[in-house]
């Protein structure tokens, strides 16, 4: 029996273009006036600079080649921890002044509150960092679903297409990983956690469906059609 569900962010419950249209732009955008803003002054702007100039080894106090750095990341798309830290910090501006409201299908937005009220324990995966996921979750267009969430998980947990990113997220949540169903709209991710004995369900909001043998679906209310009919 299914006890917590683990979901995706991009693709799942919100929609890629809102991400790569309007979040990254916005992080590009604000990006070398916040660095430069709060570099000296802000000690958790310094550390994930540091981190940047230790992956890169462009010099700790270049601060034109650290930004140059993550704007290449960010054309990239590239899924680095100090980045995904750093628009984290951005994007909460943006929430909290009211440029930014983050997207959620209707369905998952409405399977989501069904599913928290039904007892089911509710659990983010996602590339993006705690931060980001906790603003885009929080400052919805359908309200705040951080209430709905019992935890959040990120790149520091793993790579979502490592096994052992899987194994890690179970030892932290103490639970069978056939109790778990995690939701992506990426193969190899549901591969990666299948290996880890958790059960999977693949969103694929456009095109053909996929003949494959794991539990397939276009939204969240056929997720949940699915998983009451097993």
């Amino acid at each position: 029996m299914i006890r917590v569900v683990l979901t995706d962010i991009e693709g799942t419950t919100s929609s890629i273009s809102f991400v790569h249209d309007v979040l990254f732009p916005y992080a590009s955008e604000h990006l070398d006036a916040f660095v430069r803003a709060h570099h000296d002054s802000d000690p958790l702007v310094s550390e994930q600079l540091q981190a940047v100039a230790e992956k890169t080894g462009v010099a700790g106090d270049d601060l034109d080649g650290l930004i140059d750095a993550l704007q290449g990341w960010i054309r990239e798309d590239r899924k680095e921890t100090p980045l995904k830290a750093l628009q984290g910090m951005i994007w909460a501006r943006g929430y909290e002044t009211g440029e930014l409201k983050g997207h959620i299908y209707d369905d998952a937005a409405d399977y989501l509150q069904r599913w928290h009220d039904r007892g089911l324990r509710l659990f983010v995966y996602s590339s993006g960092s705690v931060k980001a996921q906790q603003l885009i979750f929080g400052y919805t267009t359908a309200g705040d679903f951080t209430p709905y969430f019992s935890g959040y998980f990120d790149t520091r947990i793993g790579g979502k297409k490592e096994v052992e990113s899987y194994r890690n997220i179970l030892a932290e949540l103490g639970v069978e990983p056939a109790t778990v169903l995690f939701l992506s709209d990426v193969e190899a991710e549901l591969e990666a956690a299948e290996a880890a004995g958790i059960k999977t369900a693949w969103l694929v909001r456009e095109g053909e469906l996929p003949d494959t043998g794991r539990m397939v679906a276009r939204d969240f209310s056929e997720v949940d059609s699915l998983l009451r009919k097993r």
